[in-house]
C-alpha cells in the first residue's frame, strides 16, 4: 500500500512537471511578430474616447501646454484630434485616416480645412516631438517594418520581449530601425527607441510609457515621455480621461465632423 502510494506521488509530481512546463513554454513560445500583432492589438483598441494634456519642453527650458480631446475608430486607422487649450488652438482640430496617411486641419479663425501633403506624417505636431506618424500610425510596426526578437531584459522593473524592428527596403516609414522592450505581462511597449530615417546608428529620439491601468479591460500607459536625443528637447502626454466603450459615428472622422 505504502509502495502504491509513493508511486502514485511520484508519477503525480511528473506529472505535474510536466504540465508547468508545458505552460511555461507556451507562455515564452512567442515569435517576433506574434508579439508585435499582439502588442498592436493591445495599443490600438476598435474605439476609443478621451482628453489628453500635452506639455512640450523647449530647448530654452520653456513649457508649452497643450488640451485637447482626442477620437479613434478601426484600431486607430482613423483618429481626430480637437484642442481645447490654449485659447489661440481652441476648436482647431487634426484629422488623421489611413494611418496617418493622410491628413486635415481645422483652423477655426478662418474656418478652412486644408490637407497636409502625403510627406507631411514626418512633421512635428503642434511643435513636439511627436510627429503626425508617431500619433496615428496603428499598424506600422507590422506593415512597415520586419521584427527580431533578442534575449529578455528588464525595463521599469519587469520583464520585457526587447524587439528590434528595421525597416522594409520598400517602406516610405521615418525610421530606419526602431528598437523596443514590450512588457511581457501587458504587452504594453514600456520603452521605444527610434533611429535617423538616413543612419540606423543614430538615435533619434526615445518614448517612456508609464502608469499602465487597466481600463474598460485594456491595458492602458496613462504617461507618455518623448525625447529628442538630437535637439535635447522633451514632450509629455497624460491621458486625464478615457474610455473604450464607445460607438462613435463615421462622420465624425470627416471634414465637417472637424468642426462640430
Amino acid at each position: 500500500m505504502n509502495r502504491l502510494l509513493s508511486s502514485t506521488k511520484i508519477s503525480l509530481s511528473i506529472i505535474l512537471l510536466f504540465v508547468s512546463g508545458a505552460q511555461l513554454y507556451a507562455q515564452d513560445d512567442m515569435t517576433a511578430d506574434k508579439i508585435i500583432q499582439t502588442m498592436t492589438e493591445t495599443m490600438n483598441p476598435e474605439q476609443s474616447k478621451g482628453k489628453m494634456k500635452m506639455i512640450i519642453m523647449t530647448t530654452s527650458g520653456q513649457e508649452r501646454t497643450f488640451v485637447y480631446e482626442t477620437f479613434s475608430k478601426n484600431k486607430g486607422e482613423k483618429s481626430l484630434i480637437k484642442y481645447l487649450k490654449p485659447r489661440r488652438v481652441k476648436d482647431q482640430a487634426i484629422l488623421m485616416l489611413n494611418n496617418a496617411n493622410d491628413i486635415w486641419i481645422y483652423f477655426p479663425r478662418t474656418k478652412r480645412v486644408r490637407k497636409l501633403a502625403s510627406h507631411a506624417k514626418k512633421q512635428k505636431v503642434e511643435g513636439s516631438d511627436f510627429s503626425y506618424e508617431d500619433m496615428g500610425a496603428s499598424n506600422e510596426f507590422i506593415d512597415e517594418y520586419d521584427a527580431v526578437l533578442h534575449n529578455d531584459e528588464k525595463k521599469q522593473k519587469k520583464v520585457c520581449y526587447k524587439m528590434e524592428l528595421t525597416r522594409k527596403p520598400e517602406s516610405s516609414a521615418s525610421y530606419s530601425k526602431i528598437v523596443m522592450w514590450v512588457d511581457k505581462e501587458t504587452f504594453v511597449p514600456l520603452v521605444i527607441d527610434y533611429f535617423h530615417t538616413d543612419d540606423p546608428k543614430l538615435w533619434e529620439k526615445q518614448l517612456i510609457l508609464s502608469n499602465i491601468q487597466l481600463i474598460d479591460d485594456i491595458y492602458t500607459p496613462m504617461n507618455f515621455v518623448m525625447y529628442n536625443k538630437l535637439d535635447n528637447t522633451q514632450t509629455s502626454m497624460e491621458i486625464t480621461e478615457v474610455t473604450y466603450q464607445v460607438n462613435l459615428p463615421d462622420d465624425l472622422f470627416t471634414e465637417m465632423g472637424m468642426q462640430k
